[in-house]
Formats: C-alpha cells, structure tokens, sequence
C-alpha cells in the first residue's frame, strides 16, 4: 500500500533529493528567483514555504540552528532570516510563485520560474 508516500521522488534517492532542495532553496533565497524544470519548482515550493514559515518567528537561536540543519548555508540562512521572511510577517503563507514558461529545447521539458511573491 502507498499509504503516506505522497512526496515528489524526482527519480532520486532521499539524500541526492535532499541536497537538491537544499542548493535550490540557497538560489531562490540569494536570487529570489530560479528557473528550473517544473517538475523541482512543484516540489520545491512547500519546501521552501516551510523554512520561511519558520523563519518568520522572532530571532531565536534554536530556530537559526533548525534552519542551519535544513540548507546548510548560514549566508542564506542569515538572508532568510532578516530580508525574505521579514516581508512576510502579515502573510499567512503562500510566499512563492511558479510561473510556468515554456519548454526546453534540448528535451522538451516543461520548464518554470518559482519566484517570491
């Protein structure tokens, strides 16, 4: 049975997944957009929505620490932190945006632009 297995695979294994969230949660927060096959924008969103939802809590340094944990960069952690979630204070989520833009030209993959609203 597939019972609690709804997570987007993207043909890896869960370290290689892992780190591919973490490298891309580092470019949209230091860029504050990314263009990506559409597939990795679906699966980055929720991702990404959550770490900003955490960030959003008043400077503490558990919550620095679990973020740290997560993306492993303390650049866009401290970017996180002070910049992206500071503009999302009123916000009740729904931080990012996929824009769908057409598709690649080597293998036609459906190609889009997850951005912060």
């Amino acid at each position: 049975m597939k019972h609690r297995l709804k997570k987007h695979r993207l043909s890896r294994n869960s370290s290689h997944r892992m780190s591919l969230m973490c490298n891309l949660s580092v470019s949209i927060i230091e860029h504050g957009r990314v263009q990506t096959t559409l597939a990795r924008a679906i699966a980055l969103r929720p991702f990404i929505e959550k770490l900003v939802t955490k960030a959003r809590v008043p400077e503490s340094l558990s919550m620095r620490r679990l973020l740290l944990s997560r993306i492993k960069n303390e650049s866009a952690v401290t970017k996180l932190i002070n910049e992206v979630a500071r503009r999302y204070v009123d916000r009740p989520g729904g931080y990012c945006r996929i824009i769908r833009t057409g598709y690649r030209v080597g293998d036609a993959a459906p190609m889009a632009i997850i951005e912060f609203v």
